[in-house]
């Protein structure tokens, strides 16, 4: 479902590097219309010491940076924010509200930010290699488990870090899919998860995991 533009909330995302970001939310749609948790938790990690150069400058900085299932994009608006060049993907329907997104915080933006769609599994050819893949609580739906680990492996090179942020959900089949994703990712990457410690010390919690990718 479409993410309507007539009735909007909005949620602030309070960061340490510059002035709070303003997040659209529709009051309508799909699970893609609001901010969740994992994102959050994703968005503020970028800002830790694993993202500090010696030079002060955020790792981040004039990198070219991809978003996947991106919903509302505030995850990649934060990298934008901290000066990465953010390609941010979606079904067609969120494009309107993530380019809203991208509008809202454009003072803010220090890089580059690009609202796209694009459907996991299909072909990524014209899209360039990315030096960092954000993904933030995409495991939900069996059907797109297979679709999206096939765009993750085909964006990525050997030079790129992805970073999967996910809430861990025991009701349902989602253990099930959770396991399955995992198992077709280590196919071809190395997983590393990324202690609670390096995470921002407010925003992190023990059921919200951020996974690192590399290929193998």
């Amino acid at each position: 479902m479409a993410a309507p533009l007539d009735k909007i909330f909005v949620r602030e995302l309070e960061r340490k590097s510059g002035p709070n970001l303003r997040i659209n939310q529709s009051e309508i749609g799909d699970v893609g219309c609001v901010v969740w948790d994992a994102a959050i938790v994703l968005s503020l990690y970028l800002e830790m010491a694993d993202f500090a150069t010696e030079s002060g400058k955020n790792l981040l900085k004039n990198k070219f940076v991809i978003e996947l299932g991106a919903g509302t994009g505030i995850v990649g608006i934060q990298a934008a924010c901290l000066g990465a060049d953010v390609l941010i993907t979606d079904l067609e329907d969120f494009i309107p509200l993530i380019e809203l997104n991208v509008e809202t915080n454009k003072s803010l933006i220090e890089g580059s930010a690009e609202a796209k769609a694009l459907k996991w599994g299909s072909t990524t050819d014209e899209v360039k290699t990315p030096d960092f893949v954000l993904i933030a609580d995409c495991i939900y739906y069996e059907e797109s488990l297979e679709p999206l680990v096939q765009t993750i492996n085909d964006l990525s090179a050997d030079s790129t870090t992805v970073l999967c942020c996910y809430e861990e959900r025991t009701t349902g089949n989602k253990p099930v899919l959770e396991r399955k994703f995992f198992q077709l990712i280590k196919k071809t990457f190395t997983v590393e998860k990324v202690p609670l410690e390096r995470q921002d010390p407010v925003f992190r919690s023990e059921d919200i995991h951020i996974m690192k990718f590399t290929k193998r």
